[in-house]
């Protein structure tokens, strides 16, 4: 019975997490992409001309069906074939011991953009410039030392999700919500100031433990959470898959003109001899598709790995979009190669996830 209660109480927390992510990305539509750091006019082209145009190309058609084939081909020779059984046991196993960083990658990975957001006068995202230079360093900084880890994840998420309200080109660092949940949930991990000071708390004797106020609140809320903590990789999977199909639909699909304006600033056709509608079709469709993985969960890790490769990609051909506006998405990225899919994963269905995976092994702090 107790069983039960848990599941339920497990699908109405990452249905609530869902369902949040999901209003989110209605705003995409009304959102500037990234490419707007790079670029400042976009061809005047409407979306329904893009389309037409690209989908009656058999040099754009024939490319993007050639390229989906080839993948739904490799991944049914995958799971026939199963290779590399131990290089790959090997490799999980490795992540597995990066487990306990976890909370310490987070803490980094948005603590950074926080303090560069602050010193560089725009508020979270480049592309909205508002001095709110002490707000954002003091956030960054706590969460970079780790101190009231939780609170200020929260506290930062919460702000976050107002700017959101009034300006919904915050949109495009929709990481910030899968990634302050996620630290909410884990609290502060070690090294962290929240751990030194409840070891000192804890300590017989000592003096600091006389006037802690918090100690023992919370050691119970740490108890209470425990049961969650397993939803971690679930709640990163899900905050940067949507965050991945928001930029696709945002920044190519949905708005085509601006995509096709930095295929043309950069010469990507000459790089790779493809027609401008099939750089912006592919790379948006790409991204799309490596969102939608990412939220069902499948090859999970190779998933993260690719979300990799195509942020390190971007920076190098676009040398002009701000490296800040991206450290978030390589830390969620880099927390999922480490923990794998969580539950609620298609790679659990297909076999494709660690049978003796733990994902609540994950620590946490206060």
């Amino acid at each position: 019975m107790g069983d039960r209660s848990q599941r339920i109480r497990d699908r109405r927390l990452i249905g609530t997490v869902v369902l949040g992510l999901a209003f989110l990305l209605r705003t995409v539509g009304t959102a500037r992409a990234h490419e707007e750091y790079v670029v400042d006019e976009e061809r005047d082209v409407t979306v329904g001309e893009f389309f037409a145009e690209s989908l009656t190309d058999p040099f754009v058609v024939g490319p993007l069906l050639a390229g989906g084939v080839a993948v739904v081909v490799v991944i049914a020779i995958y799971l026939v074939v199963r290779p590399l059984p131990r290089d790959i046991a090997s490799f999980r196993a490795a992540m597995q011991e990066y487990t306990e960083y976890v909370p310490w990658l987070l803490r980094i990975s948005f603590g950074i953009p926080l303090i560069g957001a602050g010193f560089s006068g725009y508020f979270i995202s480049p592309a909205l410039h508002v001095e709110l230079r002490l707000l954002q360093v003091t956030l960054g900084f706590f969460l970079l030392f780790g101190l009231a880890t939780r609170v200020v994840a929260m506290f930062t998420l919460a702000a976050y999700l107002v700017g959101l309200a009034f300006r919904p080109i915050l949109v495009l660092q929709l990481e910030f919500v899968g990634g302050l949940l996620a630290l909410a949930l884990l609290g502060s991990g070690r090294p962290s100031a929240d751990h030194v000071l409840q070891y000192v708390a804890g300590t017989s004797g000592t003096v600091y433990g006389r006037f802690d106020p918090v100690y023992d609140r919370a050691r119970a809320f740490q108890g209470w959470i425990r049961r969650y903590r397993s939803l971690m990789p679930t709640i990163v999977r899900i905050g940067l898959g949507c965050t991945f199909i928001s930029l696709g639909l945002g920044q190519k699909l949905l708005r085509p003109g601006i995509a096709l304006a930095v295929v043309d600033r950069y010469d990507l056709t000459a790089v790779v001899p493809a027609s401008p509608e099939l750089w912006a079709l592919g790379a948006g469709l790409a991204e799309v598709g490596l969102g939608l993985a990412l939220v069902i969960g499948v090859f999970t890790r190779t998933s993260a790995a690719t979300a990799i490769g195509v942020f390190t990609l971007t920076l190098f051909a676009l040398p002009d979009d701000p490296v800040l506006a991206h450290v978030g998405l390589f830390g969620l990225a880099s927390v999922l190669l480490i923990t794998g899919s969580g539950p609620y994963a298609v790679d659990r269905r297909l076999g494709t996830a660690e049978v003796d995976e733990r994902t609540d092994a994950v620590p946490g702090s206060a």
